[in-house]
């Protein structure tokens, strides 16, 4: 069989692009080797790829995605979520201990965390919500940041399609309080998607606990809203 990941690397290394990659990695705290190729591009070549594999049996195109997720560059850990979002028909309730080991593992910034919430993780918890119950128990007590981030953006699939608002609640209640500025802009996300769809119980959720609620959350939170609703919420 041809190497694909040999090919996806050379693929990349002949889009870099200098200037982006050293503005790119600004967006980092943490440290993220980033090759220099833009998002779209990156994509594009996901895409490309993709149909050469795709009569590969799911464990085997799983296993492509692992290699890819446990590369040292930020550009394959993002075609191995592609890949990985593109099986999302068969995925199987036993596939979230492989996701939960992969996350744990592989992810190590915010950019692959929203990622994979929002894409994989997200249609996992809309087909099996009962798992949800781990993410508002375990996943927001976590010493993990990037676990109790995905506490809150993994529910963003699942607000959109208008379920689990108590679950939006239970989440905002347990980090509000987080020390973790990417947690607590997670929850503001969360709460601004849930506005979208609940605007009247997401605005007294934040007008009752605007004083609790740090400002970055209220921030975030509040980037939709009309002006003069945003600025009575982030007035203390």
């Amino acid at each position: 069989m041809r190497d694909i990941i040999f090919e996806i690397r050379q693929d990349l290394s002949q889009r870099v692009d200098e200037e982006y990659r050293i503005g790119a990695n600004r967006y980092f705290r943490e440290t993220v080797n980033i090759m220099g190729i833009r998002t779209p591009e990156v994509r594009k070549i996901a895409r490309m790829y993709y149909p050469i594999v795709s009569d590969l049996s799911k464990k085997e195109i799983f296993d492509l995605c692992e290699k890819l997720l446990s590369s040292k560059y930020f550009e394959e850990k993002t075609v191995g979520l592609d890949w990985l979002y593109r099986q999302r028909d068969g995925y199987k309730k036993t596939d979230f201990i492989k996701f939960k080991k992969w996350f744990t593992k592989y992810v190590s910034n915010w950019a692959h965390c929203d990622d994979f919430c929002a894409h994989s993780l997200g249609i996992f918890f809309g087909k099996y919500p009962s798992f949800l119950t781990e993410v508002t128990e375990d996943w927001t007590r976590s010493k993990n940041r990037w676990f109790r981030r995905a506490s809150a953006v993994s529910l963003i699939y699942v607000i959109r399609r208008g379920e689990e608002l108590d679950m939006v609640f239970k989440v905002a209640d347990k980090l509000m309080n987080d020390k973790d500025r990417l947690v607590l802009k997670g929850v503001g996300w969360m709460l601004r998607e849930a506005w979208c769809r609940y605007p009247s119980d997401i605005y007294r959720y934040l007008a009752k606990n605007k004083s609790k609620l740090a400002r970055v959350t209220l921030r975030y939170a509040t980037e939709k809203m009309k002006d003069d609703q945003r600025l009575a919420l982030m007035k203390r």
